[in-house]
């Protein structure tokens, strides 16, 4: 077992967040109250309307067989199972932290977990609401949704976009706000008020960051060939390109992006194509082939590859903790990043061997949050919690009525 480790000179920085409500709180700005004299009772800081405010995550685990299309909610924190509308086909199930997103090849159905967090950076606010099926967004199986606080940009297999009113979502509507002009490749990914998209031209794929009216208003000048994979951390956008990744921030109100190398070529089976990490955090992970791992720190712009055993599936907290592998022993495996080696297994966790996940994305997942990972057995209709800084230790193990295929968590 080895790793391989390219580091490029950056200054580390410390990452802070506080999870419980603070009294940072009072020092926003006065519109979250109303500000007209003798208002008999101000509305509270962080009120959302038809929510329930909490201390702590209200997470909650989507899940789908896409063979009897049986669609079910687990609420983590009570452990009761809510039925939802049937989906059958799908293909793909995705999340923006609130809203599940069930892709078929009719379209693509949009479920209202629930239960979400607002960031605001020194301090977080979680909340849990009724769970419904807010309907169907007219693109298919090949769709990529991504979100931010005002808006869910679908683009589809052609490369075009449709921005829709998260406002409107979140009351259960789905109202179409604007289509930017041209088409893009990859997903469109909001950030910072604008939009980043790749644009392919004069024979190069090149970063435009577009206006929430479509405009563009930046062109940073880099490019990306064969763009796949993105995510949203607090140090900035990272972009999949073949050769490495692309780090997108903004500081008052400019753009800039920074390649983040692999310091070395790279066999395209052995790409990362896609990431996965703990919601906002600044590791990510990605398959590096069929028995290694990708782990990008953001913070020091490093890539490290860990070899494992056949990979399923992988995820990683951050911080310190431990790469979490699911490999087709049925086991999970816990590595060090550092050394690459490894430090905890399970059991076998899934009743039936699998192959690592394909191109259909039906294959089981890790999903991570601030103290637990979640691993899904499909054939033993189970899903399984695990205390990732205890060894590993199965905390709990739930009990369902459908296969859970596909799984997703929210409120993160």
């Amino acid at each position: 077992m080895t790793v391989r480790r390219h580091v490029t000179p950056w200054a580390s920085a410390a990452l802070v967040l506080t999870a419980l409500l603070t009294t940072s709180c009072a020092r926003e700005k006065d519109n979250d109250s109303p500000t007209a004299a003798g208002s008999p009772s101000p509305t509270p800081h962080g009120y959302v309307e038809g929510a329930q405010e909490a201390a702590e995550q209200q997470s909650r685990l989507l899940l789908n067989d896409p063979d009897s299309g049986n669609s079910r909610v687990l609420d983590l924190i009570t452990g009761k199972v809510h039925k939802t509308a049937r989906v059958a086909g799908a293909v793909r199930l995705g999340t923006d932290g609130r809203f599940g997103y069930l892709h078929t090849s009719g379209g693509t159905h949009v479920l209202d977990s629930g239960t979400w967090m607002v960031d605001h950076g020194d301090h977080v606010h979680y909340y849990s609401a009724a769970i419904r099926d807010v309907g169907e967004l007219p693109a298919g199986r090949e769709a990529q949704v991504r979100s931010d606080a005002a808006v869910t940009a679908v683009t589809d297999e052609d490369g075009r976009t449709v921005l829709y009113d998260r406002g409107k979502l979140e009351k259960g509507r789905i109202v179409s706000s604007r289509t930017p002009a041209g088409t893009y490749t990859g997903a469109v990914v909001p950030y910072e008020e604008h939009l980043l998209g790749f644009t392919d031209e004069g024979g190069s794929t090149k970063l435009v960051v577009l206006d929430r009216d479509g405009k563009r208003v930046a062109s940073p000048d880099v490019e990306c060939e064969e763009p796949r994979g993105d995510a949203v951390t607090r140090r900035g956008v990272v972009l999949g390109c073949a050769d490495g990744a692309l780090l997108v921030r903004e500081k008052d109100g400019a753009f800039s992006a920074e390649k983040i190398p692999h310091g070395e070529d790279v066999p395209a089976e052995e790409r990362a194509t896609s990431f996965r990490q703990r919601p906002g955090s600044d590791t990510l992970t990605a398959p590096a082939g069929d028995d290694a791992v990708w782990v990008l720190d953001v913070t020091e712009r490093t890539w490290t590859r860990v070899d494992t055993g056949p990979v399923v599936a992988a995820n990683t907290a951050g911080e310190g903790s431990p790469l979490l592998v699911l490999e087709t022993d049925g086991s999970l495996h816990g590595y060090d990043i550092a050394t690459g080696k490894q430090i905890a297994r399970t059991e076998p966790l899934l009743t039936k061997e699998v192959r690592r996940a394909g191109a259909d994305g039906t294959a089981p997942v890790i999903e991570v949050d601030r103290s637990r990972a979640y691993v899904n057995d499909p054939e033993g209709k189970k899903v399984f919690e695990i205390d990732y800084n205890d060894g590993l230790r199965i905390a709990r193990s739930f009990d369902l009525d459908i296969e859970p295929v596909l799984m997703a968590e929210t409120g993160r």
